[in-house]
C-alpha cells in the first residue's frame, strides 16, 4: 500500500487518491437509504456511479439493514432509479435472516415471525414456514394472555421490521421463548430510521429490545454489523475481502461492518453520521470505537464519479 493510502483514517477522499482506491479494490458493497437513495430519490449521480463500476470491471453488491423488502423488490426499485442491478447482488437482512436461519441454525420448524410480508416470502423461498404475519388484536384477561395458543411445531422467534407490533405479539413471543430450545433471532439492531427533513420513526432495534425484554434472552442478529451478511455475500461470490470496500453513512453499522470484516471502508455524508462523529471516534483513544472510524470520507458517492469517467 502506498503511503498516500496508509495515511491517517477519515481523510477526505479526493484527487488521485480516488483512483488509487478503486484500483485496489475489486468489489464495492454499497448501503442503500443514505447512500444511494433517499426515500423514493436516488442521491444525484449514483446510478452513474454504479453503472461506471460495473463498466470497470467491480463487483458491486447492496447491504442493507431494511428488512420489509424481497431482493426482488429491492432490484426492482434500483432499477425504476437507473441502477443496472439484479436480485442476487442485494443482501438486505430478510434475506440474510432466511439464510441464516437455514444454513447456520439448521432450523427444523417453523418460525413465530414478527415482520413484513417480505420476510415471510423470504423465508418461504428457502423452505422455511412462518406463523405471525398481520394484526393481533387484544382478546381475553390476564390468565388468557398467559396461556395463549401455541403452534407446537414453532421452533424459533424471529423479529424484524412490523408495523403490527402489539401488546399481543409481544406476548406470545415472549410464551414462544419461555421454551428454552427456541431459537431467538433478530434483523438489526437500527433504534431509529431517519427520514427526510430531520424526522425519524422508531426502528426495528425497538422492537427486538422489547421481546428481549420480555424473554429475558439475548437475540442473535444477523444484520449489520454484525459479521454475517458478509460472510453470507462472500460465500456466494467468492470475494477477497482486502480487495473489497464497505460505503455507507452510519459509523455504528456500515462502518462498523466493513471494520469486523477488514473491508476497507468509506463514509458517505448524504445520510446519518457525520464527520465530527468520526473524528470523535478516531480521538477518544477508545480500542472500541475505532472500528467506526472510516477510512476515508466523501460528500457524496458522486464525487467518484471524475475517476470513473476519465
Amino acid at each position: 500500500m502506498s503511503c498516500q493510502m496508509s495515511r491517517s483514517k477519515c481523510a477526505r477522499l479526493s484527487g488521485a487518491l480516488v483512483e488509487q482506491l478503486l484500483d485496489s479494490v475489486d468489489s464495492v458493497l454499497f448501503d442503500c437509504d443514505g447512500v444511494i437513495w433517499r426515500g423514493d430519490q436516488a442521491i444525484a449521480g449514483a446510478s452513474e456511479v454504479i453503472n461506471l463500476l460495473k463498466e470497470h470491471g467491480k463487483k458491486v453488491f447492496f447491504v442493507t439493514n431494511n428488512s420489509t423488502k424481497t431482493r426482488k423488490m429491492y432490484a426492482d426499485k434500483m432499477s425504476s432509479l437507473g441502477f443496472n442491478v439484479t436480485a442476487d447482488e442485494v443482501f438486505g437482512t430478510a434475506y440474510c435472516c432466511a439464510v441464516f436461519l437455514k444454513t447456520v441454525c439448521r432450523l427444523e420448524g417453523k418460525v413465530y415471525l414478527m415482520g413484513s410480508n417480505a420476510m415471510k416470502q423470504e423465508l418461504e423461498a428457502v423452505g422455511v414456514q412462518q406463523v405471525g404475519v398481520g394484526p393481533d388484536h387484544v382478546s381475553g384477561q390476564q390468565t388468557d394472555w398467559a396461556n395463549v395458543p401455541l403452534d407446537p411445531e414453532v421452533k424459533a422467534v424471529v423479529v424484524g421490521f412490523d408495523e403490527h407490533f402489539s401488546y399481543m405479539k409481544l406476548n406470545r413471543a415472549m410464551q414462544y421463548l419461555v421454551q428454552k430450545d427456541c431459537l431467538f433471532v433478530g434483523t438489526n439492531r437500527d433504534t431509529r430510521l431517519p427520514l427526510e427533513g430531520g424526522k425519524a420513526v422508531p426502528g426495528t432495534g425497538c422492537l427486538l429490545q422489547a421481546v428481549e425484554t420480555a424473554a429475558q434472552r439475548q437475540a442473535q442478529t444477523v444484520g449489520k454489523p454484525n459479521h454475517f451478511m458478509f460472510d453470507c455475500l462472500a460465500a456466494q461470490f467468492g470475494v477477497e475481502r482486502e480487495r473489497c470496500l464497505m460505503v455507507g453513512d452510519r459509523l455504528d453499522t456500515d462502518i462498523l461492518l466493513g471494520s469486523n470484516c477488514g473491508l476497507k471502508t468509506l463514509l458517505t455524508l448524504t445520510g446519518v453520521s457525520t464527520v465530527a462523529e468520526a473524528e470523535a471516534h478516531r480521538d477518544s483513544g477508545s480500542a472500541e470505537r475505532q472500528g467506526m472510524v472510516p477510512d476515508y470520507y466523501v460528500e457524496s458517492i458522486a464525487d467518484l464519479l471524475p475517476a470513473l469517467q476519465g
